[in-house]
């Protein structure tokens, strides 16, 4: 198995990662224009592919001092538990040297503490208005 991994936007199909997205039950109802515009807004990105087709991704918000958030780690149903979204973790947190990583997950704990992260039960969201603003 070939996989390059890239920390830039060039040559994502949007469409094309939504549909993967949508077909692997990991989209969250962003449009190819939201999910780029999401990326466009990061920090820090990452991309594994496999020819010319995306099979997982990472992204990081940061305000470029101490603090960081780490949203959208995905690897592809049929490419996981190969050190994908570690190598995606590891391209990500190179962009954020000195900062205090923090993320969410509801499924994904093991792999998280097996690349560094220690739990923190004191994290509280909120969505303002409509999802999406619909």
């Amino acid at each position: 198995m070939n996989v390059n991994y890239t920390i830039t936007l060039d040559n994502v199909d949007w469409q094309e990662l939504v549909d993967d997205l949508e077909n692997d039950n990991f989209n969250n109802g962003r449009t190819a224009e939201e999910l780029e515009l999401s990326f466009h807004n990061s920090q820090a990105v990452a991309f594994a592919w496999s020819a010319s087709r995306v099979i997982g991704k990472a992204r990081a918000l940061s305000d470029g001092v101490c603090n960081a958030y780490v949203v959208d780690v995905w690897t592809q149903s049929d490419f996981r538990r190969k050190g994908i979204a570690t190598k995606l973790m590891a391209l990500i947190e190179q962009e954020l040297d000195g900062q205090h990583i923090y993320l969410f997950t509801d499924d994904a704990a093991e792999f998280y503490t097996s690349v560094g992260y220690t739990r923190d039960n004191n994290g509280f969201g909120k969505v303002v208005g409509n999802w999406l603003k619909r």
